[in-house]
């Protein structure tokens, strides 16, 4: 492509509102515009890298054997009233109605709308399996969108659906899917973990996210130093915490005045003990669809209550703090909530580490006062969650190697479904006995136009982008120093031709513009390499630079192509 006619409006500011480096570099380098808000439209540059994405996830999909497809963007209501989602998905799925008031959504998601493909017409165990896949925008109404590729209203995501006999067909497409995500990452360049996740508003399990490593990533990932063990933070599990402190000792349930210890610390420094062995007291107000309700949470005081199990613990979509206003008519004393002496209609959950411990310390539902020599025992099974944030330094709990924390994106995300949808929809099929069966399900997501912004928050410095080769819209920038210049202008267009012909994609600089500007551009888009024609074309002599690191070489005209196809390649 020769520059001069081109369309990349790059600019030297970012609108205020761009925090992360992708949100600035995105748009100052011309690769997207913003419409509004969390809406933007692809520019050549842009959508060069999209389809460059795009290409590889259909060729990896297509070679596991699955199918792509397109389905509608817009989604009539009736299946997610089938379905039970359209009033449990939250405001994100934006419903609407056309002029005959026909209620429509614009797919967040395409579950209902895939299973609606083959309901009554994959009838027999004998036409499954089958995984069908679509690459095409969805659309989430984010309260709040930013960063922005990576959390717009507008996307373009790649969504596959498998449908099976039997649970041992679904895990082998699980794992069938593990390895084509794993081939898709690394086609891409990516340095990711797969890691173990919730399975959120879709539902389902046996989920697996796929999060590339990032500084500014928005999601924790737990990783082990070791083993291969690696969890998104929301449902990281560790080896049983140990403390080889001196435990404290008294009667059961023996009642000690502590006026004023309202806090872990305050009850560890009173009673001269590690918070290991204190029970720390967390209430949350958990929404349901149609109540809300306190719901009293218990753990280690050393640890942290991670809310995405505390809500799978109660059940609730969503917790939210409680005022000390609702504890006191609750029948809750803030500062001194424990286990015994609860009334009977608060519901409570005591983290699974806690399980059969002796001589702790907790809050005796009384003011000012504190039970010392708990043992949490003879208590329902039910009771008994994973609850705590697992952080760095904690153990592996496969193999007892210390773990560590990082930041990660969230590009892929596969889960098992089981029968949740085709339950819903009574969506069957007869199996070997004649017997009607629920399809069982698997889902499997691709941010792929979050992955253009991805792949910027994994490599950039402050001068801009750093495109890998196999993603970047083109691979050398060709820059003419000085268009005046003949012999310059003539080995350029001799330069590009050659490597068009080798089908690279090249990026001619022909451009009537000041080279600080070309250079300027290059560094701001991120293109891998730049071959810069200036007075040493004179001497036999031009100017490679590469752009991850900004290492400039000088070498022989006549040996340029032969170096640039080797580094291509």
């Amino acid at each position: 492509m020769r520059f001069k006619n081109f369309y990349a409006p790059s600019t030297k500011q970012a609108p205020k509102d761009a925090t992360l480096p992708s949100h600035i570099f995105l748009l100052r380098g011309g690769f997207i515009e913003q419409i509004g808000a969390g809406l933007y439209n692809f520019l050549p540059l842009g959508k060069r890298v999209l389809d460059k994405i795009y290409s590889v996830v259909k060729e990896e999909m297509d070679k596991s054997g699955s199918l792509q497809t397109d389905l509608s963007f817009v989604t009539p209501a009736y299946l997610w009233k089938e379905s039970k989602r359209y009033e449990n998905f939250g405001k994100e799925l934006l419903r609407f109605k056309d002029r005959k008031e026909n209620d429509f959504v614009l797919g967040p998601t395409h579950e209902e709308a895939m299973l609606s493909i083959v309901k009554n017409k994959i009838t027999s165990y004998k036409q499954l399996p089958l995984n069908l896949y679509q690459i095409g925008l969805k659309f989430r109404d984010e309260a709040r969108p930013r960063f922005g590729l990576l959390r717009c209203r507008e996307f373009v995501m790649k969504d596959a659906y498998s449908f099976h006999a039997n649970t041992d067909d679904l895990d082998r497409e699980f794992e069938l899917m593990d390895k084509t995500y794993r081939s898709i990452f690394t086609r891409l360049g990516l340095d990711f973990r797969v890691v173990d996740a919730d399975s959120g508003a879709i539902g389902g399990s046996g989920s697996k996210e796929f999060m590339v490593l990032a500084e500014n990533g928005e999601d924790d990932i737990i990783t082990c130093t070791a083993c291969d063990y690696a969890a998104n933070v929301e449902v990281a599990s560790r080896a049983k915490k140990t403390c080889d402190k001196e435990r404290p000792e008294a009667d059961y349930s023996a009642k000690f005045y502590t006026p004023d210890v309202k806090t872990i610390k305050g009850v560890a420094d009173f009673f001269k003990v590690d918070e290991f062995y204190t029970i720390k007291a967390v209430v949350k107000k958990a929404i349901y669809e149609d109540k809300e309700k306190l719901v009293l949470f218990l753990l280690r005081g050393c640890d942290e209550l991670q809310e995405k199990k505390a809500i799978n613990a109660c059940n609730a979509l969503e917790l939210s703090d409680a005022s000390e206003e609702e504890l006191i008519n609750a029948g809750l004393t803030p500062g001194f909530i424990g286990f015994i002496n609860l009334k009977k209609d608060v519901e409570f959950y005591i983290d699974k580490e806690l399980e059969n411990e002796t001589q702790m310390i907790m809050g005796a539902n009384e003011k000012d006062y504190h039970l010392v020599g708990i043992s949490v025992v003879n208590l329902n099974k039910d009771r008994f969650k994973d609850l705590v944030t697992v952080k760095e330094g904690d153990c592996c709990k496969n193999c007892g190697s210390k773990l560590k924390q990082s930041k990660g994106i969230e590009v892929g995300h596969i889960f098992k479904l089981g029968q949740k949808y085709s339950s819903a929809m009574n969506a069957t099929f007869l199996d070997e006995n004649g017997k009607a069966n629920p399809f069982y399900m698997g889902c499997y997501g691709i941010g792929v136009s979050r992955l253009v912004a991805v792949a910027v928050e994994a490599m950039h410095d402050e001068k801009g982008c750093i495109w890998d080769k196999k993603l970047a819209p083109f691979v050398c920038d060709i820059i003419i120093s000085n268009l005046k210049d003949e012999k310059a202008v003539s080995y350029a267009n001799e330069l590009y031709e050659k490597l068009k012909k080798e089908g690279f994609d090249a990026l001619l600089d022909d451009r009537d513009e000041r080279f600080g500007v070309k250079i300027n551009d290059f560094e701001l888009m991120g293109f891998p390499y730049a071959v810069v024609l200036g007075k040493g074309l004179e001497k036999g002599e031009v100017e490679l630079i590469e752009r991850k690191n900004l290492n400039k070489n000088i070498v022989k005209s006549t040996e340029l192509f032969e170096i640039l196809r080797e580094k291509l390649v």
